[in-house]
């Protein structure tokens, strides 16, 4: 029986001809179908390619019977339920690399337009005008340019603006000092950052902790007149806090490919003069429409050929019997990773993971991949996944180790991953319980039974009567459910943890509400 397989959006002409290429593989191209149409058909084929217009739905997916592959030909992966995806064990696929250069370039050219005023003289003169005093701009040479998120594209605009003689400060927490140096980059934390550049960049994904990350209080500690692109995800910036910027004159102008709310036709930061925009264009060239074709053509093809498995984001590649065994493995891993990049401050230099008990039996570099991928998703969101999680720690100056003990200790088997940063280090452990659920069983110096789901509260306090009441009190008076509650401490009286899983996330006012606790250190919020 052929290979049948669906592509349900445009892709280029050379992806395409990749996988007609295969004798027994059967290609249909069915753009712009109704989602009851997809879900329909979708029963007879083996595997799917989409871009971002077809929305694969978990109610799609139910319908999926022999469906085996989703590929994404481009990076973000938001219009696929992932989730929904591995719980019926279909390897959801993306093509990260693709869009590269012309995101930057498209990057770059918006940080020259706006320094020279390009767009609007060129509305001048078509206007029959010749006005060159309005327009009067300024040099790049001599300038600081902050960039915010030195991966693949950040690192490209940064490449770009040296050439302009300009100084780069960088804030990544997950680039090593080391790698900065090497790529003339001086790496500073958030505020130095802002407080400091003449234009800011942002090339970060869009997550719960990059949302709204320069809003009012950031821009008020801004240069009066910075320059701000965008050309990375919507909401990023607060647009709103753009636009009062922009009408007190704090911010100097803007030049915007993405936006909150797409088209912005409400967006009173488009009518603006010193705004340049641009319809989400970042990765619309031929040459990246192409790439990101021919990556996802080969990606597929030579999963369905049993070739390996790249790009894969929800899964290593290993084979289906290695798969069974390891996948509780995978989950502990990548949740200490993901607990690991929550509780680190610094950046990051090295990661060394033990593998004790009965996991050393095991090739564990697939776990290994996991945690790393938990440790970089917050920062890289969909660009991270198993296959390239190593690859990207190297080329960001992060070591990466591992080592084993068959000594079985109190568990039977355990992961301990040490994360050493320029601030100092961190040391989580986790285990299986019942073969199959994941546990944190230690936090540093702490030994806790944390279950690693949904959100949670990580405090710091002191080992005192009326703590934990005082928490539990602040909590119901905010209608924060509390699922589970865990402690650890090294003796009483001392220093220790409180752990807590809540049903919802909790905001700003309680979380400063229980800093202002009596014998509470530290608040911080996660999400695992």
């Amino acid at each position: 029986m052929a290979t049948r397989i669906l592509v349900s959006d445009p892709l280029a002409e050379q992806g395409i001809k990749i996988l007609e290429a295969q004798k027994d593989f059967a290609v249909e191209m069915k753009v712009k179908l109704p989602p009851e149409e997809l879900k329909k058909i979708i029963k007879d084929y083996d595997a799917l390619i989409v871009r971002s217009a077809t929305k694969v739905t978990a109610d799609i997916i139910s319908s999926a019977d022999r469906l085996k592959i989703i590929g994404r030909a481009g990076v973000g992966i938001d219009n696929v339920d992932v989730e929904a995806a591995s719980k019926r064990g279909i390897i959801v696929m993306n093509a990260p690399a693709g869009n590269t250069i012309s995101t930057a370039e498209h990057t770059v050219s918006m940080i020259l337009a706006l320094s020279r005023n390009i767009p609007q003289a060129y509305s001048s003169m078509k206007e029959g005008k010749w006005d060159r005093k309005t327009f009067m701009g300024t040099e790049l040479y001599g300038k600081t340019l902050g960039i915010v998120g030195l991966g693949r594209i950040g690192a490209e605009v940064a490449k770009r603006a040296l050439s302009f003689k300009m100084k780069i400060l960088g804030f990544d927490p997950y680039l090593s000092e080391e790698k900065a140096k090497k790529m003339d980059i001086e790496l500073v934390d958030f505020n130095t950052l802002i407080k400091n550049s003449d234009y800011i960049t942002v090339h970060t994904p869009l997550t719960s902790e990059t949302k709204h990350i320069i809003s009012k209080e950031e821009i008020k500690q801004m240069k009066k007149g910075v320059k701000i692109i965008n050309c990375a995800r919507g909401g990023i910036i607060d647009e709103e806090a753009l636009n009062e910027g922009l009408e007190s004159g704090n911010v100097g102008g803007a030049a915007l490919d993405v936006y909150e709310k797409e088209p912005p036709t409400d967006s009173p930061l488009v009518k603006r003069p010193n705004v340049i925009t641009t319809p989400h264009l970042g990765a619309s060239t031929e040459e990246a429409q192409v790439n990101v074709a021919i990556d996802i053509a080969e990606s597929v093809r030579d999963a369905m050929l049993d070739k390996g498995i790249r790009n894969a984001v929800n899964v290593p590649s290993v084979d289906a019997e290695t798969l069974k065994n390891l996948q509780p493995y995978f989950n502990l891993g990548e949740k200490i990773g993901l607990l690991q990049s929550q509780l680190t401050e610094g950046n990051v230099n090295k990661v060394k993971v033990k593998y004790i008990g009965d996991v050393t039996e095991y090739d564990v570099t697939p776990i290994t991949m996991s945690i790393v991928k938990g440790l970089l998703t917050p920062i890289l969101h969909e660009t991270i996944n198993y296959m390239n999680a190593l690859l990207i720690a190297k080329t960001r100056g992060i070591e990466v180790t591992e080592s084993k003990t068959s000594e079985i200790m109190d568990f039977a088997n355990a992961i301990a991953v040490t994360v050493e940063t320029s601030k100092g280090k961190n040391l989580v452990m986790g285990s299986l319980f019942t073969k199959t659920d994941p546990r944190i069983i230690r936090i540093n110096n702490f030994y806790v039974d944390l279950v690693p789901k949904g959100h949670l509260i990580y405090i710091s306090n002191r080992d005192l009567p009326g703590v934990v009441g005082a928490i539990g009190t602040i909590l119901g008076e905010n209608k924060i459910n509390i699922a589970g509650m865990t402690f650890g401490r090294i003796q009483p009286g001392g220093d220790a943890i409180t752990v807590l899983n809540i049903d919802n996330k909790p905001d700003d006012d309680l979380i400063k509400k229980l800093k202002k606790t009596k014998n509470i250190k530290d608040v911080k919020t996660m999400k695992l």
